[in-house]
């Protein structure tokens, strides 16, 4: 069975969606999920679902802290479903290649720092984008900059509000996030 460690800074519907999507086969378990917010609502998804929440704070994650939890569970995929946080080298480079992110963009556009959420809606809907959708990529040292595993398409109407876009992204991130991550620890 390969072990998925999940982090996650916000309401955890993906982190939610891909505990579900494991629970239900044989090859794969959410083992924990990682959060830096406290108050982060995936706490409650990842508990609901019996996956234990790591909680902890900014220099817990840069001081190596957060490293030393992940070596004791020895996770096969690390998987960024809404962390804000730039991703710490001392991770980076202990498991190359096995940290993955999901971005609500066609990167290279709309990527970087402070590109997440709604920001990156609104600047597709400013910029009269005639389609965005979903980038799956490595996690390297930059932000949005690792190598692309998969992209999805949807097109935006110019009666489209960030709303709505955000609506079509979120309903791509359900529907192709987990498969991909099965793709990739199979």
């Amino acid at each position: 069975m390969k072990k998925i460690v999940v982090f996650a800074s916000g309401s955890g519907t993906n982190a939610e969606n891909i505990i579900k999507y494991f629970n239900k086969n044989e090859f794969g378990t959410v083992v924990a999920v990682f959060t830096n917010n406290s108050k982060a609502l995936v706490i409650d998804r990842a508990r609901k679902h019996e996956v234990p929440a790591e909680i902890f704070s900014k220099d817990d994650l840069f001081e190596g802290k957060v490293l030393q939890k992940i070596k004791m569970i020895h996770p096969d995929l690390i998987v960024l479903a809404g962390f804000l946080l730039k991703f710490p080298e001392n991770i980076i480079h202990a498991y190359p290649n096995k940290i993955i992110n999901i971005h609500p963009a066609l990167l290279p556009k709309y990527g970087g720092k402070g590109m997440y959420g709604m920001n990156v809606h609104r600047a597709v809907v400013e910029n009269k984008e005639t389609e965005t959708g979903i980038t799956i990529h490595y996690v390297n040292e930059q932000y949005d900059e690792g190598g692309v595993i998969f992209q999805k398409k949807v097109t935006v109407l110019g009666t489209d509000t960030a709303e709505i876009v955000a609506e079509k992204i979120h309903d791509l991130e359900q529907r192709y996030f987990p498969e991909v991550i099965a793709k990739l620890i199979n």
